[in-house]
């Protein structure tokens, strides 16, 4: 059997419906996954289910109910038939603002969004992991975390907490057989980075000059380094940051 397999593999994936997350869920059942799509909006979650296949669920569900992840990984459970093995921590939102423009409430939202909710649906579900021996968390973080982008503080510093959240994370949980790992993509085509750059040139030749590779990504590439992490290829790795991100972390 090949090691880069999820076959006996469950994985619940926020933000699944659209973008990184439905690149994520895709690769995954195609690698022999069962996914759970988790988001807040029914008809794309549905949509993003039908168009992977069988191997998708979909729940609808607002994770900054920090309260009620327990209720949100019981009810993956339910809809899987068995307990997920793998969280993607991938559910985020943007806001484009300078720091001094950034209001407390909005720092704070960003915050809850990638941290809070990522540490509150991570806690949910180790238990089980745990008591299985068993499993994998996988946070997406952004290039963000890795060097200064202008207008985007609450963003930053939300994402390079997470940095320090899979350290922690992995010092913790690992000899209870579970690894702890995420990835910071680059500029990805998605409908997102499409509608950021829409009528802005210039900005769209200065990001391309900056990569290495002189192109931007795709959803697939993060999807399968996600199932390179979460796999048994992967075997002997934790507390990792993975940038994909066609090398534009180290060029000039």
């Amino acid at each position: 059997m090949t090691p880069f397999t999820l076959a006996q593999e469950t994985a619940l994936i926020t933000g699944g419906g659209s973008g990184l997350g439905l690149g994520i869920a895709t690769a995954m059942a195609e690698a022999g996954a069962r996914v759970i799509l988790v988001g807040r909006r029914p008809d794309v979650l549905a949509e993003a289910a039908g168009h992977i296949g069988e191997r998708a669920s979909f729940i609808p569900w607002d994770i900054n109910q920090l309260h009620e992840a327990g209720e949100l990984v019981d009810a993956a459970q339910h809809a899987a038939g068995t307990p997920p093995t793998i969280l993607v921590n991938n559910a985020g939102i943007h806001l484009k603002k300078t720091a001094v423009e950034t209001s407390s409430d909005e720092f704070q939202s960003v915050l809850s969004t990638h941290l809070e909710a990522a540490h509150a649906l991570t806690a949910a579900i180790l238990p089980s992991m745990i008591e299985r021996r068993h499993g994998n968390l996988l946070f997406i973080s952004s290039m963000a975390a890795i060097f200064g982008i202008p207008r985007v503080a609450a963003y930053s510093a939300a994402k390079s907490a997470l940095h320090g959240l899979v350290r922690a994370l992995s010092v913790e949980v690992s000899r209870n057989g579970i690894r702890v790992n995420a990835i910071a993509p680059g500029w990805i085509r998605t409908p997102m980075m499409e509608k950021a750059l829409s009528g802005d040139p210039a900005r769209r030749d200065i990001i391309l000059g900056r990569t290495p590779m002189g192109v931007f990504g795709d959803p697939t590439d993060i999807g399968q380094a996600a199932v390179y992490l979460c796999s048994p290829a992967a075997k002997f790795v934790t507390g990792a940051i993975l940038p994909v991100d066609g090398g534009a972390s180290i060029g000039f």
